[in-house]
């Protein structure tokens, strides 16, 4: 558990208390309870179909509860209004209308939340901006096309668009499917500075990899419910070689089954909910 320098413990950034999740009446997440205390880094893992981005969809609102509860920063998840501190990045970009975005265009969007209501871009704003674009390493890019960068760049820009914000809070969506070995560098690098920083971050991933160092904590879902929550396991056996086409952490297969613990508005509603 993360504590605050007076030693007490942090306070609460997401609550997931006993929820289920269902799809056509098949239950995705089966009784899920999960605390993450603020400041703290963590990574949901677990096989397609475990139910990990349903507990992320779930826990921002996007998939509603069939029973459970679910609590950010403290409040009831149906009462909470303050999405400015909540920065998502989700699986993949999604360029709508025929006008092509710049890079700098879509990483401002993210400031919208940050601005009074009906306000012009000021300084604040453009730098803002700009520290988001050097921490993901797309300065140089900034005039470019969406439509010209990479999947690994436009990871990127997604990821700059959330810093934009300058939120306390990111919830982070499959960051690392199907980037280059650079763009995976650029994002632990920026997890780092998150870290320090004192940003709480929740990732869900398929796999460590290049993060490793970064995570503090592994919560492994399995059939929609917590195989594992604390420090995150280690490859082993066969899954642990070189070249091992799933060389994802796996919970150990001795331990008993762990113990239950005790919107970002409109670009959230847009993503279209998943079995995962």
């Amino acid at each position: 558990m993360s504590v605050q320098s007076s030693g007490a413990p942090a306070p609460l950034a997401f609550q997931t208390v006993d929820a289920r999740v269902a799809y056509d009446g098949d239950l995705v997440l089966d009784g899920v309870s999960v605390d993450i205390p603020a400041g703290q880094t963590v990574a949901v893992l677990g096989a397609n179909g475990s139910g990990k981005s349903t507990l992320m969809r779930a826990m921002l609102g996007i998939v509603p509860l069939a029973s459970g509860e679910i609590r950010l920063h403290g409040t009831p998840l149906r009462r909470f209004r303050d999405w400015r501190r909540i920065g998502y990045v989700p699986q993949r970009l999604t360029a709508g209308g025929g006008v092509p975005a710049t890079v700098r265009e879509v990483v401002s969007s993210g400031r919208v939340a940050a601005r009074r209501r009906l306000s012009l871009p000021g300084r604040a704003d453009r730098v803002a901006v700009d520290e988001a674009l050097e921490a993901v390493g797309l300065a140089d890019r900034a005039g470019a096309s969406v439509r010209e960068l990479s999947g690994g760049q436009q990871q990127r820009v997604l990821i700059a668009r959330a810093l934009a914000g300058r939120p306390d809070t990111f919830v982070m969506d499959e960051p690392m499917a199907g980037v280059d070995a650079e763009s995976q560098g650029a994002l632990a690098r920026s997890l780092s500075r998150l870290r320090a920083s004192g940003s709480t971050v929740v990732l869900v991933l398929h796999e460590l990899g290049p993060l490793e160092d970064v995570i503090e904590r592994a919560v492994v879902l399995e059939g929609g419910r917590v195989v594992h929550d604390g420090i995150p396991p280690k490859p082993s056996g066969e899954c642990a070689r070189p070249g091992h086409e799933h060389q994802h952490p796996h919970p150990d297969p001795n331990a008993p089954e762990a113990a239950e613990s005790q919107s970002p508005a409109d670009l959230i509603r847009l993503e279209v909910p998943g079995r995962d």
